[in-house]
């Protein structure tokens, strides 16, 4: 793909209210005007540049999606207060009771669970279906669907959407086509490829630090408006506002964002050949052995390569409670959701993330319970970081 989001942030520039080179952090819930028909039109959304309430935006939080809408090369973005906020607010905005969902089977378990058991109380129902299936995901559109839902690299199973081939069947059913981007910013740039909507968990590798909760909408200025509208917007009714303090702290670290996202990857790959000579059940979209590689190869940014995430299945629970207990008092990592900390993350999301995946559908999708989730780390020396997660392995008899 020829869209470089690196010089896309780097050139946005903003100076503080006192020349600072970060900028100034708003730190007011309303603001004030000078005349009552300027209130007013800014209440009604006609007046540029003047700020009502920060549920609605504020300085700060305009400053980073702006830079989230670089990021994804879209026309603006809206942060929220979680990645949660920002999927809510979309399928609250696109669905009215009565309408219907296909979604991808392999998602994260919040989304899984919003989806399966809360949209019903509006009578919104959802078909989870293969999205690497093309064909299924057409044949599950019916006369009341209104969106296509997809993760660009899934949560856990690590499947790759084609982005291309879905946008194309969302377009000829005249569908949204929304797209969570988490495990693959930079990585991917699904609205290059024909996504509507693209959602990311701030929370994880954009921030990457662990320290904040967010989330972003990125997509048309439209849609981003409607999303905020005082009388109708999901984003504003719902209130998944960001606090200011964690736009500015947010912004400051997606800057290093295309350093860490390199060192992420590089690292995965180092380990995902290594543990797949060794005979493991490794999953990562580098690895030719990986049923979407040549797609995953299509649609990337070479630049970033192939994402931070793999799994390994080590064939039981028991095992892998073992592998990650061991793994953290060795310090190699922390038993840990989520995901693009500068330490290795590891869980059973069989039994954490995708708990609220029942059993049964679990099974289905191939979700085992020997399944390991790495998210890897910033390990300055790979090489010796394989050989204490070999260690580990061979004293449990994995390897």
């Amino acid at each position: 793909m020829k869209f470089n989001p690196a010089d896309k942030i780097q050139d946005l520039q903003y100076f503080g209210e006192f020349g600072g080179v970060n900028p100034s952090i708003s730190d007011s819930s309303t603001y004030t005007f000078l005349s009552a028909k300027t209130m007013f039109d800014t209440f009604e959304g006609n007046t540029e540049g003047c700020y009502l309430y920060s549920r609605h935006s504020s300085p700060s939080n305009l400053y980073l999606g702006e830079a989230l809408a670089a990021l994804e090369g879209t026309e603006t973005a809206n942060v929220t207060a979680s990645g949660m906020g920002a999927i809510t607010a979309v399928v609250m905005q696109l669905c009215n009771a009565g309408d219907h969902i296909v979604s991808s089977r392999t998602i994260y378990g919040g989304t899984y669970a919003f989806m399966k058991n809360f949209l019903p109380k509006f009578n919104i129902t959802t078909s989870f279906v293969d999205t690497t299936n093309l064909e299924k995901v057409e044949a599950a559109i019916t006369e009341n669907t209104k969106m296509i839902y997809c993760e660009t690299i899934s949560n856990p199973l690590l499947e790759v959407a084609d982005i291309e081939g879905l946008s194309k069947i969302a377009k000829k059913h005249n569908l949204p086509l929304v797209v969570d981007n988490t495990f693959s910013p930079l990585t991917v740039a699904p609205a290059k490829l024909g996504a509507d909507v693209v959602i990311n968990s701030l929370t994880k590798f954009i921030n990457g630090s662990s320290d904040a909760v967010g989330g972003v909408v990125c997509g048309t200025t439209e849609f981003c408006l409607s999303l905020k509208d005082v009388n109708d917007g999901a984003g504003m009714l719902l209130g998944s506002t960001m606090d200011s303090l964690r736009a500015a702290s947010i912004l400051k670290n997606q800057r290093t964002l295309h350093i860490r996202i390199k060192k992420h990857s590089e690292n995965a790959l180092y380990l995902a050949n290594a543990f797949e000579v060794d005979g493991l059940k490794v999953v990562y979209p580098g690895l030719a052995s990986h049923p979407a590689h040549e797609i995953m190869k299509t649609q990337m940014n070479e630049e970033y390569g192939f994402g931070g995430m793999l799994t390994v299945d080590v064939g039981s629970l028991e095992k892998a409670n073992e592998l990650m207990e061991m793994m953290q008092a060795k310090n190699l990592g922390y038993l840990a959701v989520s995901l693009g900390f500068y330490k290795t993350l590891f869980s059973a999301p069989g039994s954490s993330t995708s708990s609220e995946i029942p059993l049964e559908e679990q099974e289905a999708m191939g979700l085992s319970n020997g399944l390991i989730r790495f998210s890897i780390g910033l390990d300055n020396d790979i090489e010796r970081t394989y050989q204490m997660m070999k260690a580990c392995m061979e004293e449990l008899g994995i390897l």
